[in-house]
């Protein structure tokens, strides 16, 4: 072979090189998007459940209108055990008061830099978000 056809070879492997090291960084960027974007939809409908007991008479295992329940015989609100863990994340509640409630979903692979926090309103709303650093 020519000097000028092993260049070309050499050239098109590092170009062949470049490529994979681009894709698997875009692949590794969608993943953690992905993974996010799963905890957010987990804490929506963690929330919709905390809503639900707050609204729910104490009579039927609610809060009677709020989530720390003080005025029940029942503890306030938890996360169900089928909505607790999944693929996704581990998440906890904590009931900050009557009306708020913050939901925190923590990915097991790396539960510090992955994970995502949201406080849950008196009107069901979910507010300040935060996120990891990994999800920023």
């Amino acid at each position: 072979m020519g000097q000028q056809q092993l260049l070309l070879i050499i050239l098109g492997v590092i170009i062949v090189g470049i490529a994979i090291a681009v894709g698997l960084s875009l692949f590794s960027a969608q993943s953690v998007q992905a993974n996010k974007d799963a905890i957010i939809n987990d804490i929506n409908n963690i929330a919709a459940n905390a809503y639900q007991f707050r609204i729910r008479p104490v009579s039927m295992g609610g809060g009677g209108g709020v989530y720390n329940n003080s005025k029940g015989s029942t503890a306030g609100y938890t996360v169900p055990a089928k909505m607790s863990s999944n693929e996704n994340a581990t998440y906890t509640a904590q009931v900050q008061d009557a009306d708020n409630v913050v939901i925190l979903g923590q990915n097991p692979t790396n539960p510090t830099q992955m994970s995502v926090q949201a406080t849950l309103g008196s009107d069901g709303r979910l507010t300040s978000w935060s996120y990891g650093s990994e999800f920023q």
